[in-house]
């Protein structure tokens, strides 16, 4: 709102207009608003859900701890949301194509999230919503962002690519003169770091066919990302401030991206795409880790709050939808690992228990307990037909949050360093 009154001020020359036109200000802006709202309105609403005795059910797992963080209020990601709203209203570009899809996914993945936390709190479990609604859901927004980015004429890129200079033999790059609608993306270890899902579709003799299909493949690949992202980062949220400061170093990391991706000279410095408006979603991205900042003050162990389905889910999607936007997908593998290595953890642990059980009649695990933090939050029961067996006793929770913290770190440095080797 802020941003569009100052664009209608400049027209009479307003004092100080031309710091909404700043980038970085809009950004340190967004960063300390979503940073007070979450530390001053989260009390607020952690007394709130209080008195409305909106407490965590908790299942005693065996783990040091657990049943004292019975009735500790939930739903704490609606702090996590409005925080990440409102500076965004305040101080974004409300007309940019990038900024609004944000948004929708900010309030679909909430709305998603919030019915989830609603039906455990209704009927006193944890099953919440069927699965099969949230992955509905999941795909919708897939579906949406997939479609908006093939369809809409604001999202275009330039193509970058290397040419040697025939005189002094020195390689320059260029981007291609003209902005155009392409389904590429960002992956390492290749000369310009362009892959084109169109590629995969080329050997079809029809040319408008092939075009086609190449944007339905990208898609598809949306769809699997927002829903694969979503659900590791709903089971990365177990333990105290896991998530919240997770999701904060992958933020980072995509806000550095987003700035560099949308500079024509960083781009061309750095040999990457130039994606045109893609810029502003900075200033989302500083709300939305100014938000997970101040959550982390109420959430960080010992947890006044926690934040529920409305909170994880809406994370793992927005982060998702953000690398999208920036053509970066493709290195969601390694830069979320530590959400790929939850999900598939889970994965294992069931398809191991329902192989052995039918082969020997009973069931046997790879790890202590799943999701994979707490397998090193347990202790290890010396009957128990576990594979990995190791720590013996179970490492206290808050340094295992440092610990993935720091894992965390080093694959957000490691996903910048691909993209230097050629």
């Amino acid at each position: 709102m802020l941003y569009a009154l100052y664009e209608y001020l400049a027209n009479w020359d307003f004092p100080g207009h031309h710091l909404m036109r700043y980038l970085t200000f809009r950004s340190g802006v967004a960063f300390t608003l979503a940073l007070f709202l979450a530390l001053i309105f989260g009390q607020k609403i952690i007394h709130r859900l209080q008195r409305m005795q909106v407490g965590e059910e908790i299942r005693n797992l065996g783990l040091e701890g657990q049943m004292q963080k019975k009735g500790t209020p939930t739903m704490g990601g609606i702090i996590i949301i409005l925080s990440i709203l409102v500076p965004c209203f305040i101080m974004g570009n409300l007309s940019n194509i990038y900024m609004i899809l944000m948004i929708i996914a900010t309030i679909w993945m909430g709305a998603i999230g919030f019915l989830d936390d609603y039906r455990k709190l209704k009927y006193h479990n944890k099953d919440g919503l069927q699965g099969k609604y949230k992955v509905t859901g999941q795909v919708g927004l897939g579906l949406l962002v997939g479609l908006t980015m093939w369809l809409s004429p604001d999202i275009v890129m330039s193509e970058n690519r290397e040419v040697e200079n025939v005189q002094s033999h020195e390689v320059e790059i260029v981007f291609s003169k003209e902005e155009i609608k392409s389904p590429q993306t960002t992956i390492p270890f290749v000369k310009n770091h362009n892959f084109n899902y169109q590629w995969l579709t080329s050997w079809m003799k029809n040319k408008d066919t092939a075009e086609t299909l190449g944007w339905l493949l990208f898609v598809a690949v949306v769809i699997v990302v927002v829903t694969a992202v979503s659900n590791g980062a709903n089971l990365t949220d177990g333990v105290d401030g896991l998530c919240a400061g997770t999701s904060a170093i992958i933020g980072v990391a995509l806000m550095i991206m987003a700035y560099l991706g949308g500079n024509v000279i960083y781009s061309e410095y750095l040999n990457i795409m130039y994606i045109p408006g893609s810029e502003e979603l900075c200033v989302y991205a500083a709300a939305f880790m100014g938000a997970l900042v101040g959550f982390l003050w109420y959430n960080a162990f010992p947890a006044q709050v926690f934040m529920g389905d409305t909170g994880s889910l809406t994370l793992g999607g927005v982060l998702a939808v953000f690398a999208i936007l920036i053509r970066k997908e493709l290195l969601i593998p390694l830069l979320c690992l530590i959400f790929f290595l939850e999900d598939v953890s889970v994965m294992i642990q069931v398809g191991y228990f329902k192989y052995t059980k039918k082969k020997y009649g009973e069931g046997h695990r790879v790890f202590k307990m799943t999701p994979l933090h707490h397998h090193f939050q347990k202790d290890l029961d010396p009957t128990a037909k576990v594979l990995w067996r190791h720590p013996v006793h179970g490492i206290p929770e808050a340094k295992i949050v440092t610990r993935f913290w720091i894992v965390g770190i080093l694959l957000a440095v490691l996903t910048f360093v691909t993209l230097k080797i050629r």
